[in-house]
């Protein structure tokens, strides 16, 4: 027992003398200020004339100089790098104040068009019959990205701006648990998300380049919504060209990249590649919210009967007529065949409602 201790103890001694001579190697790297140093001296004159000015010691802190360090990795031996502070007033400045009005302002401009147009109704009676308009692999990965989109939308809202806005009602304590939340459900919702929305380009974009008519669609937009005129358009029509391209496509391409910098930080990169890569991750997905905000009041309350095609995949040849004519007359025609591969001849596609 007695030579136990003994050798515990000369153990415990070994490895404080490994850790100070660690320590003072570590130490021996830096140099310290002596008293007569130039710079030292300006400091002390400075503090005398100028008391709290410390731009120098700040100016060489936030230089980004690497210093020693025996840990390996990108800027491992870099305390402080200038551009966190920089990057922290982008976040708290330009992203937070205009990409949050804009999110608002939306939410404000559809509810008010809503009570003062109501929804574009068909003018046609319903006819009973219906088309195939959807199968159910295109509802299934749509409804897949709808919803991981309105996950990851609601979480990185709760990240961003919950602080501001649910902290004070919330308090510190369920604020925190709601925060842990948020950025769990977005990191593990996120590749969810990238799958689907590849799946819905790759079985969309067939019907989403933009024709000669689709111009005509642009030019009468406003008349289309506020007044409910009809233009004839393909299976989809120019606003749901544009949301595919601008939207699914071209956002998506932000967020996804600039999501997978950040989610995957251990793959070497710069923590100013991390700060560029979120500062387009949170515009973009502002931008990407607020649009997509427009396009789910159309797709549920906004415009009739379109809903229902997204849930069931059928909608009736009143709606069909009037909202996307020339899809309509292809079907009918046997010029194209419906999302279930049927063929138009003897109507198989047509279903009676009951």
């Amino acid at each position: 027992m007695t030579v136990a201790l003994r050798f515990s103890k000369y153990l415990r001694l070994s490895l404080l003398v490994v850790a100070f001579s660690a320590m003072d190697g570590a130490w021996a790297q830096y140099e310290v200020p002596r008293p007569d140093d130039p710079d030292v001296q300006a400091q002390q004159q400075r503090e005398g004339s100028q008391p709290g000015n410390n731009a120098p010691v700040w100016r060489d802190t936030r230089s980004g100089q690497e210093g020693f360090t025996s840990l390996p990795g990108r800027e491992m031996g870099v305390l402080i790098q200038s551009g966190g502070e920089t990057w922290r007033q982008i976040r708290n400045g330009p992203v937070m104040f205009y990409g949050g009005w804009l999110v608002v302002l939306t939410a404000i401009a559809i509810l008010a068009f809503y009570l003062w147009k109501g929804p574009v109704k068909v003018h046609a009676p319903p006819t009973g019959r219906l088309i195939h308009r959807f199968n159910a692999v295109e509802r299934a990965v749509h409804w897949t990205t709808a919803l991981s989109f309105c996950l990851l939308g609601i979480t990185g809202l709760i990240m961003f701006f919950g602080k501001h806005v649910l902290l004070p009602w919330f308090g510190y304590t369920l604020f925190a648990w709601l925060a842990t939340a948020a950025k769990a459900f977005h990191n593990f919702i996120a590749p969810l998300f990238i799958v689907s929305v590849l799946a819905m380009i790759v079985l969309f974009i067939k019907d989403n380049f933009l024709r000669r008519y689709d111009l005509r669609w642009f030019a009468r937009a406003w008349a289309v919504m506020a007044r409910g005129e009809h233009v004839p358009t393909g299976r989809f029509n120019a606003g749901e060209k544009g949301w595919f391209w601008f939207g699914v496509v071209g956002l998506s391409i932000i967020v996804i990249w600039s999501g997978l910098v950040l989610l995957f930080p251990n793959f070497d990169q710069t923590r100013a590649v991390m700060q560029y890569a979120w500062v387009w991750h949170a515009s973009a997905a502002l931008l990407y919210i607020a649009i997509a905000l427009g396009h789910i009041y159309l797709g549920t309350i906004g415009l009739e009967g379109s809903y229902q095609a997204m849930r069931k995949g059928y909608v009736d040849e009143a709606w069909a007529k009037e909202h996307h004519e020339y899809w309509y007359d292809e079907v009918k025609s046997g010029k194209r065949a419906p999302p279930s591969g049927a063929v138009p001849a003897g109507a198989p596609h047509m279903k009676e409602s009951s």
